[in-house]
Order: C-alpha cells, then sequence, then structure tokens
C-alpha cells in the first residue's frame, strides 16, 4: 500500500492527490455549511430587526453560485500540488473571475436595491424622474462593469496603466461637459438620503418661505404663503441654512403687554398670576413665566413667555388669539388699563 501511494504521477505521488481531494472536499463542506448553517441562522436574527437591509444582504449571499464554491475549493485543494504553471495559473484566473463576478453581482444588487428604495418615494413617482434615476444607476453599473474588467486584465498580467488613463483622461472630459447635471443629481441624492426636509414640510431658505410640494432631480418646489411658487435649485438648497419647522416639537412664544402709569401697584402685582391662570386654561400651552420687565415712554411693561405643544403655525395664532381676548376680559374685570401712546403736557405761567 505504501508502495502505490508513493508512486508518481505527473511529478506529484498519489498520496498527494488524495490529499488533494480531501482538502477539496472539506473546503467544499466548510463553505456549504456557512451557508446553509451560519448564514441561515443570521438570516432569522435579521428578520427580528426594524430594517430590512440586512435581510437584502443576507438573500445576496444566500444567492452566490456553487461554481465559486467549487471555485475556491480547487484552488486551495491544488495548492499541494507540483502542477505545470498555464494549469496553476488557470486556477488562479478561474478563482479571480468567479470572485469578481459575485463582487459585481453584490454591488448591482445594492444600487438596484437603492433604486427602488429612492423611487418608492411619494413625491419622485412621476415618470421623468424615475427614468432620470435608473439612467444613473445604469451608469453606476456601467463603471461597476469597468472597473471590474480593469480588475481582472490587471490580475491577467496585462498593463492596464494605458487603458487607466485614457479613462481617466474620458471620464474628465465627460464630467466637465455635465458638471452642472451631476451636481444637481448628486444634491438631489443629498437630500432624499439625508432628508432635511420632505414634502409638506415648512420651511425658510433664506429671504423665502413656504411648504415644500416637490423635490426632484434639478429643483424643489415651494408653496409661498402668499400662493406663488417658489422653485429653488438642490445645489442652492445644500449649501444654504434650511429652517424646518415641522421638526419643531414645539415652539416658543414670547411676547409683551403694556399698562398705564396709574395703575395701583397692587394691580401690578397681580398681573403675573393673571397671566398664569389663562395660559394654564388654554389646551396645547404651557406658561413659562411672566415679569414686570421695564419703564416705558408711555406705559408699564410686561413679558410673557410661553410654549405651544404643535408645529401648526395656524394652531399657535389661535392659542394667541384666545388668549389676547383672555387678558382683554381679564384685565376688564379688574379694572387694569392698557396703555397706549400719550404726551402730558404741562404749562406753567
Amino acid at each position: 500500500m505504501q508502495n502505490i501511494l508513493s508512486q508518481i504521477i505527473f511529478n506529484n505521488p498519489i498520496s498527494l492527490y488524495i490529499w488533494s481531494i480531501v482538502i477539496f472536499i472539506a473546503i467544499f463542506a466548510v463553505l456549504r455549511i456557512i451557508k446553509t448553517v451560519v448564514v441561515e441562522q443570521l438570516h432569522k436574527l435579521a428578520k427580528k430587526t426594524k430594517t430590512d437591509l440586512d435581510d437584502f444582504i443576507i438573500e445576496i449571499i444566500k444567492k452566490i453560485s456553487k461554481f465559486f464554491y467549487y471555485s475556491v475549493a480547487l484552488f486551495f485543494a491544488a495548492r499541494i500540488l507540483s502542477l505545470p504553471e498555464f494549469l496553476s495559473k488557470a486556477l488562479y484566473y478561474v478563482l479571480i473571475i468567479a470572485a469578481v463576478y459575485e463582487t459585481v453581482k453584490f454591488v448591482q444588487a445594492l444600487i438596484d436595491y437603492a433604486v427602488k428604495r429612492v423611487i418608492s418615494k411619494e413625491h419622485i413617482q412621476e415618470k421623468s424622474n424615475v427614468q432620470a434615476i435608473k439612467l444613473f444607476s445604469n451608469i453606476a453599473k456601467t463603471l461597476v462593469w469597468t472597473g471590474a474588467v480593469i480588475i481582472i486584465l490587471s490580475n491577467f498580467g496585462f498593463n492596464v496603466s494605458s487603458l487607466v488613463a485614457g479613462l481617466g483622461i474620458g471620464g474628465i472630459a465627460i464630467a466637465l461637459a455635465i458638471q452642472n447635471i451631476l451636481g444637481d443629481l448628486f444634491n438631489s441624492l443629498s437630500i432624499y438620503i439625508d432628508k432635511p426636509f420632505e414634502v409638506g414640510d415648512f420651511i425658510i431658505v433664506g429671504e423665502e418661505m413656504g411648504v415644500v410640494k416637490k423635490i426632484g432631480l434639478k429643483t424643489t418646489r415651494i408653496t409661498a404663503l402668499r400662493g406663488e411658487e417658489i422653485v429653488i435649485s438642490n445645489q442652492d438648497l445644500t449649501n444654504s441654512r434650511v429652517l424646518n419647522f415641522k421638526k419643531m416639537d414645539k415652539r416658543r412664544i414670547a411676547f409683551e403687554i403694556g399698562v398705564i402709569y396709574s395703575t395701583d401697584k397692587n394691580k401690578l402685582e397681580k398681573i403675573p398670576k393673571i397671566i398664569e391662570n389663562i395660559i394654564n386654561r388654554v389646551e396645547l400651552s404651557d406658561f413659562d413665566r411672566c415679569h414686570f420687565k421695564s419703564f416705558g415712554d408711555f406705559s408699564l411693561n410686561f413679558e410673557i413667555v410661553y410654549y405651544v405643544k404643535t408645529n401648526d403655525y395656524n394652531k399657535y395664532m389661535d392659542i394667541q388669539q384666545e388668549i389676547n381676548l383672555a387678558i382683554f376680559d381679564e384685565f376688564n374685570k379688574e379694572g387694569i388699563e392698557f396703555a397706549f401712546p400719550t404726551q402730558t403736557i404741562e404749562i406753567k405761567k
């Protein structure tokens, strides 16, 4: 038996061929176990999370072809054998092609997933925007395949420096020609991903304000308070400071009232408590403070601060109106007079 195992066939003893077969089976079995057991357990854990991205990645891993597993197992199993150079290179090339192909499949699937998520948003259901996003994804897939071919050629021993240089110069020329379009595309993607605002939000950009009506690939449209439509480029939006009032949980309100100088001190002391009781009675309002702030030219001024627990501007104005009317009624009951601009002229003989 020992003599049989030590016999040389194609520069390798039979024992090495047996060990090579064992290594091949072991590596292939381990990879299959990882796919069927470990990945399956990870899939069960992924189903318990809120996001579906981990489920998507697990599904992609489960779709890795058997050809890749065979390539990996065969390559490492053949490492212990003394093989002709052309055969060693062939096994290496097969492994590189299989690995690059699986990587490209994974990246393409991620691109399709991202495009599907973006298109599913309600504010980009228009056909023109959908087609533009799909065109952008096709360009990205083409770049991925170009990179994959370059990697394969480089591993095959080809000098790809001139090819990369040519592609780089061509890419720069194309980028310069369509830099404004690409800028708007990347800015729109930045808005979709970062979500500084969404359709329906009330925002202020510079001197413009209104409700976001539509977020396009090049521009965002805002309906102003007066009713007209404001069109702002996405590049201007990403480069500006945007105030988003929908993100506001509550609104801080500060206002002043003034009473006449002849008001009795006891009544002045009662005013903060009167204001506090009024605000606490109004729904969605939280009293903060009320102070005798200053002596004005013709009035004694009180500063009032409270919070409105809503970001709805119309609701805030309804609450402020209710508070103002209640203050007017209570001051009339207490005999407290509001101040108004007056002048006293003293004439001396």
